[in-house]
């Protein structure tokens, strides 16, 4: 059943709205900046927090970008990202998220399989944050892996102005001589993209409450492609009108800093490197790094069976998704971590690999060259998955993405339904679960995310996965794709299955997974502001 009670948003949210990431302020209560295993382990300027008891006070601020660009933000512990939160694994910790800020917020703790009842979804799991009050998350954290937290409520807006950081669990036995977080985003700088963006909300999109869509709702933003769309009547769109535009988004950055401004990556000769990539952002990222073979270890926090090492191909990591990627520092000098592509911002996204006692200068960019992505359809060496494509399921779900218009304006829906209406995927604990995902909007990437669970990549386009087998959180369904995924039903709940371009998922594209042998004592406030997308 549907738990959610909207409130539309007011369009001149925009106003203070510059995307996501970045670091203000030094926090005084950043622990120590050393992971287990590892020499240094840096993420963003608020250093690292570590359990068992953490505090995460959610308040407004200003981040410099780089190049002069200072922009409003709204921070976890006066910085964005926000401290990013290292535990061990097994360790049972209680993050408390206090609320200094005007509007209610929560924490969703991304691609971590938590309890239900501390998921971080208002209206679905508990009441969103009020402000002046405060909420405790408390669970174990028993599977490592790279993780993130970001505020769930009108997340569309919260996540795009900085609510957000690392999560890390460790596991003991994984040693790295150096281990580096970098979260990747967008910003919007530009004071004409801005105005023009409200202009085309102001059509009436804003109004929409029954769709989900708040302020940003209606605004063509998003993935990429090309071609028409399907009307809610069946018609046809021109594929101009539907196809999303990210020029807003100018200035790109790592740990909230652009171009010269981002940290270097300091090694030295023979080291062992992890570095762990987590977009924040609503934009793929095809991330290049030079002078070195590397191996994808793990994708949104699950390891891949004996990957193989590449060299000079990208990986491409959409909104939502995180690739953990090791390396030998075997070639000193100093080395580019870029992404590549031609749109604008691209080059603020660029930091820099720098062996110690290295007198070299800076290798050359090559962001402009289309380089091959690695694909984990192929990638790593077969071993027992838990789950075939031939195999009996308790639940088959077929789940069609499209984008078409209503009466008020631009909507994303699954299986021609927008949330809270769409039907849910109803199941019970045990039940293994089999869903096709079947993107039908010929214009627009659609990054889905299924909350409380890890599902297994079973095949795309009818093809089955030859590799490692991939478990995943976050799956990017490119136009015109179909992904087959398969879960085990086994964390009781109410959870969001949404796409990850939060703009997408605000206008209509969420649906639940619904254990039917589920009963929760949550009753969501009729009276408080719950507005999980």
């Amino acid at each position: 059943m549907k738990r959610v009670f909207f409130a539309a948003m007011a369009v001149s949210a925009l106003l203070l709205i510059t995307a996501c990431s970045a670091a203000t302020k030094s926090n005084s209560r950043s622990g120590d900046n050393t992971a287990a295993g590892s020499e240094s382990a840096v993420s963003s300027s608020a250093g690292i927090l570590r359990g068992p008891n953490i505090t995460l006070v959610a308040e407004k601020g200003t981040q410099k970008l780089g190049n002069g660009t200072t922009v409003p933000v709204w921070t976890f512990n006066s910085s964005v990202p926000g401290p990013e939160i290292r535990v061990s694994k097994g360790q049972k910790i209680r993050v408390t998220l206090k609320n200094n800020l005007s509007a209610p917020v929560s924490i969703h703790w991304h691609g971590y399989p938590v309890p239900n009842k501390v998921d971080g979804a208002p209206g679905v799991t508990q009441n969103a944050v009020a402000p002046g009050k405060s909420y405790t998350y408390e669970f174990v954290a028993d599977k490592p892996g790279t993780y993130w937290y970001h505020s769930h409520q009108d997340s569309v807006n919260q996540v795009d102005r900085g609510l957000y950081g690392a999560f890390i669990v460790e596991d003991p036995a994984e040693k790295y001589d150096r281990d580096y977080t970098l979260m990747l985003d967008e910003w919007v700088t530009d004071k004409n993209q801005i105005t023009n963006q409200i202009k085309t909300m102001t059509s009436g999109v804003q109004n929409n409450t029954n769709s989900g869509m708040g302020s940003m709702s209606g605004m063509n933003m998003g993935g990429s492609g090309s071609g028409s769309s399907m009307n809610m009547d069946g018609t046809n769109l021109p594929g101009n009108m539907m196809k999303d535009n990210m020029s807003m988004y100018d200035l790109f950055t790592i740990n909230g800093k652009s171009g010269s401004s981002v940290k270097s990556l300091t090694v030295k000769k023979g080291d062992k490197v992890r570095l762990r990539f987590i977009n924040s952002g609503y934009l793929v990222h095809n991330i290049h790094i030079h002078g070195h073979s590397i191996k994808v270890i793990a994708a949104d926090g699950q390891p891949v069976n004996n990957p193989q090492a590449v060299k000079n191909r990208v990986i491409s990591i959409a909104p939502g998704e995180r690739y953990d990627v090791s390396f030998t520092a075997d070639n000193p000098g100093k080395w580019y971590i870029e992404d590549h592509g031609t749109v604008k911002g691209t080059d603020g996204m660029r930091a820099l690999i720098d062996y110690e006692g290295s007198t070299a200068a800076a290798d050359r960019s090559d962001a402009g060259t289309a380089l091959p992505a690695i694909d984990l359809a192929d990638y790593g060496t077969q071993t027992k998955p838990e789950f075939t494509l031939n195999q009996k399921y308790d639940v088959s779900y077929t789940m069609n993405l499209n984008a078409g218009m209503d009466q008020n304006g631009m909507i994303y829906t699954i299986n021609g339904k927008t949330f809270p209406n769409t039907d849910p995927i109803q199941v019970k604990t045990g039940d293994r679960v089999k869903i096709k995902i079947v993107n039908r909007d010929r214009a627009n990437n659609h990054p889905m995310h299924l909350h409380g669970h890890f599902f297994q990549v079973l095949s795309r386009n009818g093809k089955p996965f030859t590799g490692s087998p991939i478990y995943k959180d976050t799956l990017n369904v490119k136009p015109g794709e179909t992904y087959e995924i398969a879960f085990l039903a086994n964390n009781p709940g109410i959870w969001l299955f949404h796409c990850h371009d939060l703009h997408h998922a605000n206008a209509g594209m969420v649906t639940e997974v619904e254990y039917t042998d589920y009963h929760s004592n949550y009753v969501p406030s009729r009276t408080e502001i719950n507005k999980p997308e």
